[in-house]
C-alpha cells in the first residue's frame, strides 16, 4: 500500500470521528454537566427523573465522550502533520486543517474541500504523466 493514501485515509477516518464525537461533547455532554441538573453549575432545568446520575458536575457523559475525544483529537492532529509532511502542505494551511478540529461541523466541511482538492491534483498528475513527451 501507498503511504500516501494510508495517512490520507487515516486523517479522513479521524476527521469524521473526531467530528463526531466534538458534536458529542458540545451538544450533549457538556450541557449534561454544566446546564441540566440541581447541581449542575449553571442550573437551566432538572434533570429528567430516575436519569438523574446522568447529568450535573459528575455526569459519566464526561468520561464517555470527552476523553476519547481528546485522546482522538491528538491522534488526529499527527495524522494531519502525517499527511501534511507527505504531501507537502503549507504551515498555514496545515494550522487551519488541524484547527478545523476544534470547531463543531468545520471539521467536516474543511475534510471535504480538502479531499477535493487532493483529488484534483492527483488527477492533475495523472494528466501530466499521461501526456506524450514532446520531440524537441
Amino acid at each position: 500500500m501507498d503511504k500516501r493514501r494510508v495517512s490520507f485515509g487515516l486523517y479522513r477516518v479521524l476527521a469524521y470521528v473526531t467530528g463526531v464525537f466534538l458534536i458529542g461533547l458540545t451538544f450533549v455532554a457538556m450541557p449534561a454537566k454544566y446546564l441540566v441538573g440541581e447541581t449542575a453549575r449553571f442550573s437551566l432545568m432538572p434533570a429528567p427523573q430516575g436519569l438523574e446520575h446522568w447529568f450535573g458536575p459528575e455526569s459519566p457523559l464526561m468520561l464517555f465522550i470527552a476523553m476519547p475525544h481528546g485522546y482522538i483529537y491528538m491522534v488526529y492532529v499527527f495524522a494531519v502533520l502525517w499527511v501534511a509532511l507527505d504531501r507537502r502542505w503549507s504551515a498555514a494551511r496545515t494550522l487551519g486543517v488541524a484547527l478545523a478540529g476544534t470547531v463543531p461541523v468545520v471539521g467536516f466541511v474543511v475534510e471535504h474541500r480538502i479531499v477535493r482538492s487532493e483529488q484534483a491534483k492527483e488527477a492533475a498528475a495523472g494528466e501530466r504523466a499521461q501526456e506524450p513527451a514532446t520531440a524537441g
